[in-house]
């Protein structure tokens, strides 16, 4: 048995036992008096009582053990041409002076804050100081529409707004003031103050009576207070009902703020995310579970050590940059890369291969999307060859399905094929969700022992901490290689979700996540559908909405897909269900196909050989009933698939409604792309006439 699986087993056997003896890696001011306390299917609680810092863990603690001077923080901005190292000493500095700023501004224990900002060091600082004081950060991603920032500010209750002046998408500058101010104006929530960062590619002027602050010179001036009087070594404070208390540097004239700790279920943030009653979800992370979680998941799972050197390729307003841009790497005194720009486009598809060059990248976890992107301008992967990319031990991907091609191809290009004992690195596969805060499935690197091996499709074995079923609609567990809902049994690992923010009565909680399946098992529900296999690897094919019936027979989405992109010419595959009185469905196909001229076929061949693939890979009741090709699918701009945009289109014009709008969501990155996907989907239906309608 591997090291990954016996914790799993050690996990579910001894919850409190197992999480307990992790917890001792950090730094408690008030040990709990039990790990775990449980009330039911529904409600537990992880290290209740306990009282902890963050910031004593993710910097503090790391100053005062001598290691200063390391590097915390690498910011690369391919966008402004500008870069920036950090130390832990220097993050200390930086964290202290903002968060005097925030104190000054009213903001202590309890406090939320709403954070709108672009990919850059203010952003994270902020995000730490917020913490220090022992208030509630909400991260809404840089660009989100007023709409939906008004949505999150009237949940949060803010009494600050964090922003920049501007955002940099590729070669794009977008204001973001006109953005937060249109927010405030429409939400029912007023905060008190919204405080601007000015940048160098854009500077606003502020609107007083709108109780708009200038980020940049509260900083400036409070430095120079600081210079004048400077800290000492024996000062304690009450500002704003924190204990805070200064401690020499061992073998340094420097002293450091150590801020008061706080209540260990307390919350740590607030990140939304969507809700079925178009009210967004406030899921709410506290703050020992989720260190607890992190601290091991980050050493256990990515295989970081203190000192090494990871690159998350995501965004600050996603759970998996609040995890493994910000929280995780610090908590083991790694370095962590902040990266503003794309993988492709700034300048070109080299970008990641650069950074990993430049900075010594260990580990790099992105998601498939990105990879595709890559891989459709460098088909053969060549670029990767003009870099020294030795560093990198593992590619950890994330977000949506990864199909086997794109696994291993980079694979065999970057570290040689997965089988071969003179392999370099891992592409690993892995499965969570803003919900669990942590991979509830994947491939552990950070044992002494070889990993368990990689099965390109699957997204790896159950992590410790998360006991993860395959049950049927009715709740009933299904054999080994039967397709299902996924759902999870309670309590969940300690980064795992314990309530939504400002849910009286815990009603929606219920009903967003144990409602389907109240009385049968009373399972958390995943929302995702898929498998496991007989050696425990799990299969997430698709969500549980984009399961499709087709005459009695229920496919996944994600099995069509896995199918169709054998054929040579096809890139990427995106199969939804296309409304059919006689079969209740039918499978219809949206497809972008390799840069190579010479493998386009015409939509009609296209569906002619990919319905071979389908009669033998899956059966003759799953053919397509329609190939739809592409330039580019919509996507959010954290690069998942618009599913659901892509369903709409072509349920309206399966119904004959062509020209009809589509809802488009906040997160969408192009919402071009949508109006051509609408005209290709039309044009399939209108060349064909009514008649050949599904």
């Amino acid at each position: 048995m591997d090291g990954q699986s016996e914790h799993h087993s050690e996990s579910l056997r001894a919850p409190a036992d197992f999480w307990h003896a992790r917890a001792q890696k950090l730094s408690w001011e008030t040990q709990y008096s039990t790990p775990l306390r449980v009330d039911g299917k529904r409600e537990w609680w992880w290290f209740p009582d306990g009282r902890i810092s963050t910031t004593y863990n993710l910097v503090t603690r790391h100053v005062l053990s001598g290691r200063g001077e390391e590097r915390a923080i690498i910011w690369d901005s391919p966008v402004t041409g500008r870069k920036r190292v950090i130390t832990y000493a220097e993050l200390q500095e930086e964290v202290e002076v903002f968060a005097e700023v925030l104190r000054g501004r009213g903001i202590k224990e309890g406090d939320t804050v709403l954070v709108y900002m672009p990919m850059i060091p203010s952003c994270m600082i902020a995000l730490l100081a917020i913490a220090h004081l022992g208030a509630i950060h909400t991260v809404v991603f840089g660009g989100f529409s007023p709409v939906e920032c008004a949505k999150r500010i009237s949940s949060a209750r803010p009494k600050l707004v964090l922003t920049a002046s501007c955002g940099i998408e590729g070669s794009r500058v977008i204001p973001y003031l006109p953005l937060v101010r249109e927010a405030i104006s429409t939400s029912d929530w007023k905060p008190q103050n919204t405080l601007v960062l000015q940048r160098d590619k854009l500077y606003v002027s502020l609107d007083k009576s709108l109780q708009e602050l200038n980020w940049n010179s509260l900083v400036r001036l409070l430095r120079i207070r600081r210079s004048r009087s400077p800290p000492n070594s024996t000062t304690t404070s009450t500002a704003s009902s924190n204990s805070i208390s200064r401690v020499p540097i061992p073998n340094s004239t420097k002293t450091v703020e150590v801020g008061a700790a706080f209540r260990s279920c307390a919350p740590q943030y607030i990140i939304y995310t969507s809700g079925t009653t178009g009210q967004p979800k406030g899921i709410t992370r506290n703050i020992g579970g989720h260190l607890v979680g992190l601290q091991y998941t980050i050493e256990h799972f990515f295989g970081i050590r203190t000192g090494d050197t990871i690159f998350t390729a995501s965004d600050l307003g996603w759970v998996v940059g609040h995890s493994y841009i910000l929280y995780a790497p610090l908590l083991i005194g790694a370095t962590t890369v902040l990266f503003e720009g794309k993988p492709v486009g700034t300048p070109d598809a080299s970008t990641f291969w650069r950074i990993i060059s430049e900075w010594k990248v260990n580990v790099l976890s992105t998601a498939p999307t990105a990879l595709r992107a890559i891989k459709r301008e460098d088909p053969t992967l060549r670029m990767v060859k003009k870099f020294d990319i030795s560093s990198l031990r593992a590619i950890f991907l994330a977000g949506e399905r990864s199909e086997p091609p794109i696994v291993m191809d980079y694979q065999n290009a970057i570290f040689g094929p997965s089988t071969s004992p003179s392999r370099k690195g891992l592409i690993v596969d892995n499965w969570w969700s803003s919900e669990s805060g942590s991979p509830i499935t994947g491939i552990s690197l950070g044992f002494d022992a070889s990993p368990a091996p990689i099965k390109p499709g699957s997204a790896g074995n159950p992590m410790p901490g998360w006991n993860l079923k395959v049950v049927n609609d009715a709740g009933i567990p299904l054999p080994a290689g039967r397709s299902g809902n996924i759902v999870l049994e309670t309590p969940l690992a300690p980064t795992g979700l314990t309530e939504l923010w400002s849910d009286t009565g815990a009603a929606r909680f219920h009903s967003a996540y144990f409602a389907r399946f109240a009385g049968k098992g009373e399972w958390f529900d995943t929302g995702d559908a898929g498998f496991m296999d007989q050696d425990g690897y799990v299969h997430v094919m698709s969500r549980t909405d984009d399961v499709i019936n087709v005459a009695a027979h229920r496919f996944s989405t994600g099995a069509i897909e896995e199918v169709i992109l054998a054929h040579a010419a096809i890139a990427e595959a995106y199969v939804v269900g296309a409304p059919d009185a006689l079969k209740g469905h039918v499978p219809f196909a949206v497809v972008v196909l390799k840069p190579s001229s010479a493998l386009h076929p015409s939509e009609e061949r296209l569906l002619k050989e990919v319905n071979g693939y389908v009669r033998t890979g899956i059966g003759p009741i799953a053919v397509l009933g329609g190939v739809v090709v592409v330039d580019r699918v919509p996507r959010t701009r954290s690069g998942k698939t618009l599913r659901r945009v892509v369903r709409v289109v072509v349920e309206n014009a399966v119904r004959g409604e062509f020209g009809k709008e589509v809802e488009v969501p906040a997160t969408v990155e192009d919402e071009s792309v949508i109006a051509g996907l609408r005209e290709r989907v039309e044009g399939w239906f209108l060349e064909r006439g009514v008649k050949a309608r599904l």
